[in-house]
């Protein structure tokens, strides 16, 4: 690769101010890169993360010495994200933007979840050095004000109806959805790319016209989760749901399930807005354990001893981290026929897929019944997770996508110079 690259992550959220698995992806990669020696900067906005939590984040993430935050505090609070919500344009954080763009001469700029900084940033580039510009589509924001393609706040979207979707949501409809700015935007852009097949043909088919290529998530370095795991966290068998306690998420899907399935625990880890209506539907089931928020350092022996984790999410997820998560500590996924979930299971052999009830739960007592299934649809999953979502490996393909997009950009590679 020759000399070390300089590197500028565009992104709203970023630990330990954010809220969902772009965020986490984002500080993986940059401390992969950082680790690499590259110089990474990280651009996000902390009065977006204040609009929906005003208080400092509870969890700390460490930091690393080739890797710079930048975290926006405009002084004007609220107006400013509510001002890019609704304009798409920089507004008040123009300033400190450009300031930090040019100060460097960067080799890469990469795009993530970009919803309250607008699409107007993805016009900017520095002024001092030959940048390629790439954007990761960790949500279906670009085809979906609500990020995540779930109509009325009910269901998932079949069908387009964008305005009367966010009023009956709760947000208030974005002008500037309604003008070219953002097919203007992209052709500043150099390469898309989507963490799943699914999710880019699901963009092509809401009639976003850039190529998309395929960049698959990975997860970082735990061979000490499984190799050295902590002790059992308890005697009972158990099963293992982790994500936000949204209605997305599905969580309220298993809940009644789980009363025909007293022989196993369901072990709960996340927090969300949903999380008291969640834990009432749960009522008394005693299998039913809510652990809530957990750093990833403590998942890993939950995730090493559980019999499979399951995802059952009823929305159209991009990718489908928690499985690979699972993999990688040679735990098997049981998951929901939609999305991007069941490539994932696809590709590896590492777990099952279902559509109905009665198919998951066939799924989980074949798991439970058989302890050399479990063990080899664990394997084949860690196999696969280490051929294709470990760092290596997403390191790999990403160099390759940035040497590719500069000889196409450019002719050569600025940084071989």
């Amino acid at each position: 690769m020759g000399r070390p690259l300089s590197f500028l992550h565009l992104t709203t959220f970023y630990p330990p101010y954010s809220f969902g698995g772009d965020a986490t992806f984002l500080y993986r990669l940059s401390h992969a890169l950082g680790e690499a020696g590259h110089h990474v900067d990280v651009l996000h906005c902390i009065d977006a993360y204040q609009l929906l939590h005003p208080v400092e984040p509870e969890i700390k993430f460490d930091g690393h010495p080739n890797v710079t935050p930048h975290g926006l505090r405009t002084g004007y609070g609220w107006l400013s994200p509510l001002f890019t919500q609704q304009t798409g344009r920089l507004g008040f954080k123009r300033k400190s933007i450009t300031r930090l763009l040019h100060s460097k001469p960067y080799d890469v700029m990469h795009y993530h979840n970009i919803s309250l900084l607008g699409p107007e940033v993805l016009t900017l580039a520095p002024h001092r050095s030959r940048a390629i510009k790439i954007y990761t589509t960790h949500e279906h924001w670009l085809v979906c004000p609500m990020h995540v393609l779930w109509k009325y706040k009910s269901r998932r979207c079949e069908k387009p109806d964008c305005f009367r979707c966010m009023i009956l949501s709760g947000r208030p409809p974005q002008i500037w959805r309604y003008t070219n700015l953002l097919k203007k935007a992209s052709q500043h852009v150099d390469q898309f790319v989507s963490p799943s097949r699914f999710t880019a043909s699901m963009h092509a088919d809401r009639g976003f016209t850039k190529p998309m290529a395929h960049l698959p998530d990975f997860m970082d370095r735990v061979d000490d989760d499984w190799k050295k795991p902590g002790p059992r966290p308890q005697e009972k068998p158990y099963f293992i749901f982790v994500g936000r306690l949204e209605p997305i998420k599905g969580l309220q899907t298993l809940i009644d399930l789980w009363d025909r399935l007293p022989d196993y625990d369901l072990l709960v880890v996340g927090t969300g807005k949903q999380e008291s209506a969640l834990r009432a539907q749960a009522g008394s089931n005693p299998c039913i354990k809510f652990l809530g928020a957990l750093p990833q350092r403590d998942l890993g022996t939950l995730y090493h001893h559980a019999l499979a984790c399951i995802v059952p999410s009823i929305t159209y997820e991009t990718f489908g981290m928690i499985i690979v998560e699972s993999f990688a500590r040679k735990t098997p996924a049981i998951v929901r026929d939609l999305g991007a979930l069941p490539e994932i299971i696809r590709d590896s052999g590492g777990g099952f897929v279902y559509r109905t009830d009665e198919e998951l739960l066939e799924a989980i007592r074949r798991i439970a019944a058989s302890r050399t299934l479990r063990d080899d649809l664990g394997e084949r999953g860690y196999r696969a997770f280490i051929e294709h979502w470990s760092r290596e490996a997403h390191l790999k393909l990403y160099f390759d996508f940035l040497c590719r997009t500069a000889i196409h950009k450019f002719g050569d590679l600025p940084w071989e110079r």
